[in-house]
């Protein structure tokens, strides 16, 4: 499996290595506190293990990377919203462009828009982590290597966004839309990792406690298998589309991706703010 999808994934002569924070192995269920928590209760119970990669330039790819084959793929996608700090704005307009692009790319019948989140990078914080421990208002660039949903929240999130429908549909995906608010991103870009390189084994069940809820996502072992790739200088206009869980075993099922610290990122370059939403699609 792993020997066919480095061959069918054309090489690139442009690269960087950069540091990803992959899970340290614990007996532990994993879990990472989305804020306060308790008195006396650490914010996450399991420690990183960083490790230095290779990140390709997926814009010199010969062939672009799909969200059939590899997980993920670029559009071009330009958007009506100039102001992302609009809430606003984005459920009334974003969200229906949003949806549409999410059913374009992945061929799906409809497509469900059930939630966004506005990142923005803190000043004086450079290390990369979970991203939910900040000073401001927003959450910052997410360092974990992880992946939104798992064989249990998958399904789960599916039944809460359909409800009675959900037993009309025989698949289901989710996907994340991922799009830098201000450009080119210099900052803290975006890496994922090529689906067809993941094993089920590399991928730990964890938990994210929320104030009102507990959410389910995984955590990534690193293994030398993975293939890294990232768009640089992403512009506003751009968007880059993700899988985050597929009901088709047999299609491209998770990507797992983290913010990086770009070796080459300069002194003074704008902090990262980008804006994700999750997207449910239904097909046939």
């Amino acid at each position: 499996m792993f020997m066919d999808a480095m061959l069918e994934t054309r090489e690139t002569t442009s690269s960087v290595v950069a540091n990803l924070g992959y899970l340290e192995r614990t007996d532990e269920r994993p879990y990472d506190y989305a804020y306060t928590p308790p008195a006396g209760v650490p914010w996450q119970n399991y420690r990183s293990d960083t490790q230095s990669v290779n990140i390709a330039d997926a814009r010199t790819l010969q062939a672009s990377p799909t969200l059939s084959r590899e997980g993920f793929q670029l559009c071009n996608a330009s958007t009506a919203v100039s102001d992302f700090l609009d809430e606003a704005a984005i459920m009334s307009a974003y969200y229906p462009e949003a949806a549409e692009l999410a059913r374009a790319a992945t061929g799906a019948k409809a497509a469900y828009v059930f939630d966004h989140l506005v990142r923005k990078r803190e000043p004086g914080a450079r290390a990369l982590t979970f991203g939910r421990r900040v000073a401001g208002d927003k959450p910052s660039a997410n360092g974990r290597v992880h992946n939104d949903y798992t064989e249990v929240s998958g399904p789960r999130r599916m039944n809460l966004v359909l409800a009675d429908n959900a037993i009309r549909f025989s698949r289901y995906a989710i996907v994340n839309i991922w799009r830098p608010i201000n450009g080119p991103v210099l900052d803290a870009p975006l890496a994922l990792c090529d689906a067809r390189t993941v094993a089920p084994a590399d991928l730990v069940v964890s938990d994210v406690h929320y104030a009102t809820r507990t959410g389910e996502i995984y955590l990534v072992g690193y293994s030398p298998r993975h293939r890294w790739f990232y768009f640089p200088e992403m512009e506003p206009n751009e968007a880059l589309i993700f899988k985050q869980y597929d009901s088709l075993v047999a299609a491209a099922r998770y990507v797992p991706h983290a913010a990086f610290e770009h070796p080459h990122t300069p002194p003074n370059a704008p902090l990262r703010e980008s804006i994700e939403v999750r997207c449910l699609v239904v097909y046939a």
